[in-house]
């Protein structure tokens, strides 16, 4: 028998036991997710032959279309397939995808990303939305739940990060790709087999709606899927003419933004006082992780190249190590992070989410600053490992203070018609941010002459130079947004 939804929020203990289908399902595909992405710059600069800064580009366009198309999958959602359909299509297409960028010929490689940037805009808000769902508004337990959620990201981004990284980079580039698709149908059947616990919750608004055929007798979940499917070479075509994508996500982002205002202004004051908030929130998310994602671009190319890889005398792999500290480090901080919100929640003295976010960005600053530092301390050009995982770990201390806490303020500030919509926002800057990231990347391009890169001890300065300007932008803006946060916390209208 399905659980109701009001049995389903009034749940005792910490964690409702939904969650723990969501954190396993959510695991796998960041095992997906982050398997890929160990791989891709690498396989771009060593296997495909692009420059660095083709390669940064390339893969910011990639991110940025990955967190752009959540806002069309959650608006889909929304009024069509509801959350538990769009979770399983979009897991389908991420396992497809993986596989097609496990085919060993160059096309396969585009092929297979315009395939994933499609399955990822349905899966990812929507088992967010649902995390959300679990909950009564004025829950205080809400943002430690997230947290909790945000672990199982973490765990799969661990795993896929070190085996897929690890195969990748030592054994095979393709066979990496594909061990990534496998884990994502172990997610897939986990929940496929175990979402009627879910009760009520991410069903689509209305079965008629979804049945009734509007087109050469397709019915409208048929035809989602299928146009679905038909954008896919638009994305393909975007990633080999990626210059052109500045002229796509500008102005959709401007029309998202103008859609959000305009459909806020209809709700009255105080509601659009609370999404104005939740949009400030989205600006400055969009800043940190434009200098957050160097990890997957820039700092990815700087482990390869100026870290020293040695771990007590063993020979790590770069791909495996950069791409599992940060979720190592989530993984580890995480219970803390969850104790101290619940512990300061029951002092009435946890922190806004405004605050929240100011000191994230703060201690994305001075993980930045932390490579800088380490320069000076660098043996021809090669900082050690331990520099290079402090600044990993102030970066995740950031990352805490904001990602699982962004997606909480999101289901807070938002009404309930307006859920999936704001988190796709919420994507939609992560999205632009990804793009940011990609820019700023290549601005770290290491220069080539006759095929021969710079050594190590010429091309630290060029990545050091760019990290201490990143350190002190960000650590201006979190200063600014704790400028902000009295005025911001009016607004909120007693929501934390």
């Amino acid at each position: 028998m399905q659980p109701t939804l009001e049995q389903i929020q009034d749940f005792k203990g910490k964690y409702p036991k939904q969650l723990y289908l969501l954190f396993f399902t959510e695991m796998w595909e960041r095992f997906t997710f982050y398997g890929n992405r160990a791989l891709l710059i690498l396989f771009m600069v060593n296997y495909l032959k692009f420059d660095d800064a083709k390669g940064n580009i390339i893969y910011g366009v990639y991110q940025s279309l990955i967190y752009a198309m959540p806002v069309l999958g959650g608006m889909m959602a929304d009024k069509f397939l509801g959350q538990r359909k769009s979770i399983l299509w979009g897991g389908i297409l991420l396992a497809l995808g993986s596989f097609v960028m496990a085919i060993p010929v160059k096309e396969s490689f585009f092929i297979g990303m315009g395939i994933m940037i499609v399955g990822n805009g349905y899966f990812k808000p929507n088992i967010s939305t649902i995390v959300g769902s679990l909950y009564k508004d004025g829950d205080g337990r809400r943002d430690a739940g997230f947290s909790f959620f945000y672990m199982g990201i973490n765990i799969g981004a661990t795993l896929g990060g070190v085996l897929c990284g690890w195969v990748g980079q030592t054994i095979s580039w393709h066979l990496g790709f594909g061990l990534a698709g496998i884990f994502m149908i172990i997610g897939l059947i986990t929940f496929s087999l175990k979402q009627n616990v879910l009760g009520p919750i991410g069903l689509p608004p209305s079965k008629e709606k979804l049945k009734a055929k509007s087109f050469a007798g397709i019915s409208n979940e048929i035809l989602i899927y299928l146009l679905s499917l038909s954008i896919i070479p638009l994305f393909i075509l975007i990633l080999n003419y990626y210059k052109i994508y500045s002229y796509i996500i500008n102005p959709f982002g401007i029309a998202a933004l103008i859609y959000v205002i305009y459909t806020a202004s209809k709700l009255g004051k105080e509601v659009f006082l609370k999404l104005m908030v939740a949009m400030v929130l989205i600006v400055f998310s969009s800043l940190f992780w434009s200098f957050y994602e160097q990890g997957g671009g820039s700092l990815q190319l700087f482990a390869d190249r100026n870290v020293n890889m040695n771990f007590f005398g063993t020979h790590l792999s770069s791909a495996a190590v950069n791409n599992s500290i940060t979720p190592i480090f989530v993984v580890l901080l995480t219970p803390f992070f969850v104790w101290l919100w619940i512990w300061l929640s029951k002092k009435k003295k946890e922190p806004s989410s405004v605050i929240k976010f100011s000191l994230a960005l703060m201690q994305l600053g001075l993980g930045f600053y932390v490579y800088v530092f380490g320069a000076a301390f660098a043996k021809n050009g090669i900082e050690s490992l331990f520099i290079f995982s402090l600044g990993y770990f102030f970066m995740v201390t950031g990352e805490l203070c904001l990602s699982p806490i962004g997606l909480s303020a999101i289901t807070k500030l938002s009404p309930a018609k307006m859920v999936g919509m704001m988190m796709g926002m919420w994507f939609l800057a992560s999205s632009y941010g990804q793009y940011l990231a990609g820019l700023i990347g290549s601005l770290m391009a290491i220069p080539t002459e006759a095929g021969t890169q710079l050594s190590a001890s010429e091309s630290l300065p060029v990545y050091t130079n760019i990290y201490g300007k990143i350190a002190l932008v960000a650590a201006l803006s979190g200063l600014l947004l704790l400028l902000l946060s009295p005025l911001l916390k009016k607004w909120m209208k007693g929501a934390k």
